[in-house]
């Protein structure tokens, strides 16, 4: 994955983080529910559990004085007891005496219908400052007399304090936990991925013709697939070899038969039958010229190899057409001097330079000039000449087999067609346009894949 991309929609990356993401979702729900669940059961546990000690140590306190009124040896030992409105509140009450509080209950009074009765009860009741967890039982008098009642009460809001205090504490470590799960999540899906991305790249160097076959030192699961593939590359380079060859065979067999046909023409050309003969050698003509373009497209075949490098590749090529043209003095100057990698074969590349330079030559009136730049994975070649140029509502048609725009230039019209078809065949495109800025001639401009360096 590049960086700062995000994986495209239906990948494998987005559908594994789909995935893991709703996986350390919801792991994470319930590593919360049943947390804090457990945490509330132990905590409300430990509250009941302290209550009741503090209900029976009240109760061993409690004595009685002269006037029978009850009252307290000491203090509980909890000091929050003794503070106003603290949320912990006792009660010791008998029946037509006034009640004994702790110092923290300033107003109000426990439910007295829990102390009535021997054993120990608790149910949520309202208390001084709101609903309280609260405990009761009744004791015998030490002095025979009616019983003492005993209440010991916490807020509620006390207990609830303490757990959402734990619930924020815990979803807080949670979404740290999350934040990093997803982090190792996705660096370990981008190193297990890793062989994927070296696939793709693998399958574009052999497309763009930078590799002929895919390299080894596959994972395991990975090396059926590419040596597959490899096997497939191989059965279809032989096939494709192969079908050049009968290509070519079948050319060169019939441009003998074609050449004797020729040749009779000629000889009826030069007798009475000057009709037929014309005949005879225009449809000869036409059987040449499809024989060079079906061919030209045979030698297309399989892209392979390390590419064509510029500007050494065009030199050569200028240097001949300056010999080709010397009779005109047509000059032929290279203005490019970047060193770009093209994604295409040698001998492809010369066909189609050279058929765009010759045909520059052919209208130029005394230059051609070949000038080339590159911009992220596509060159663009411009070769310009200071010829008459060709009407606008011409140029669609200048690729057309067979087709020449003027009948007095030597040639079959296919030069065009042919540089064209090779171009598409690595993915590249042939256009022609008038030259710009006022300036006489034709530009054509050739846009061809790059190598990366």
């Amino acid at each position: 994955m590049t960086p700062a991309a995000m994986p495209a929609q239906g990948s494998l990356r987005l559908r594994f983080i789909i995935a893991m993401l709703v996986w350390i979702v919801a792991g994470l729900v319930v590593i919360n529910s049943s947390t804090s669940s457990l945490f509330r059961r132990h905590v409300e546990d430990q509250f009941h559990e302290e209550l009741k000690v503090h209900l029976v140590e009240l109760a061993d306190l409690t004595r009685l004085d002269a006037d029978g009124n009850p009252t307290l040896d000491r203090p509980l030992s909890d000091p929050r007891y003794s503070m106003p409105n603290s949320g912990f509140y006792w009660q010791v009450e008998r029946e037509s005496l006034p009640p004994l509080k702790s110092d923290s209950m300033t107003s109000g009074a426990l439910d007295l219908s829990l102390a009535h009765q021997p054993d120990i009860v608790h149910r949520l009741a309202s208390g001084p400052t709101g609903p309280t967890m609260t405990y009761g039982f009744a004791r015998p008098a030490p002095d025979g007399g009616t019983e003492l009642h005993f209440l010991i009460a916490t807020d509620e809001r006390i207990l609830n304090d303490v757990l959402h205090a734990f619930d924020t504490e815990l979803r807080r470590w949670l979404g740290l936990l999350a934040l990093g799960l997803l982090g190792t999540g996705a660096i370990v899906i981008l190193y297990t991925l890793k062989p994927l991305d070296r696939l793709g790249q693998a399958v574009a160097s052999v497309r763009n013709g930078s590799a002929r076959r895919m390299a080894d030192g596959w994972p395991s699961e990975l090396a059926p697939l590419v040596a597959d593939l490899n096997g497939l590359l191989d059965t279809n380079e032989a096939m494709i070899n192969r079908a050049r060859l009968e290509a070519g065979n079948l050319a060169h067999s019939l441009r003998t038969s074609l050449a004797i046909l020729t040749d009779e023409a000629e000889t009826l050309a030069r007798g009475h039958s000057g009709e037929s003969a014309a005949t005879l050698l225009e449809q000869c003509r036409r059987i040449a010229r499809q024989l060079d373009w079906h061919l030209a497209r045979a030698r297309a075949g399989v892209r392979a190899g390390a590419g064509t490098g510029i500007p050494g590749a065009v030199a050569p090529i200028l240097t001949a057409m300056e010999r080709l043209h010397a009779e005109r003095g047509i000059r032929f100057s290279c203005m490019g001097t970047t060193p770009v990698t093209l994604a295409i074969e040698p001998e492809d590349f010369a066909e189609i330079l050279s058929n765009l330079v010759d045909n520059a030559g052919k209208w130029a009136a005394s230059q051609v000039s070949v000038d080339w730049r590159a911009a992220d994975t596509k060159a663009l070649i411009t070769i310009a000449d200071d010829g008459p140029g060709i009407p606008e509502e011409l140029l669609a048609s200048a690729f057309d087999v067979g087709k020449r725009l003027d009948e007095q230039t030597p040639g079959h019209g296919l030069g065009l067609a042919i540089a064209q078809d090779l171009a598409r065949n690595y993915g590249g495109e042939i256009t022609l346009s008038v030259r710009s800025q006022g300036q006489s001639g034709l530009e054509a401009k050739l846009k061809l894949p790059t190598i990366a360096g």
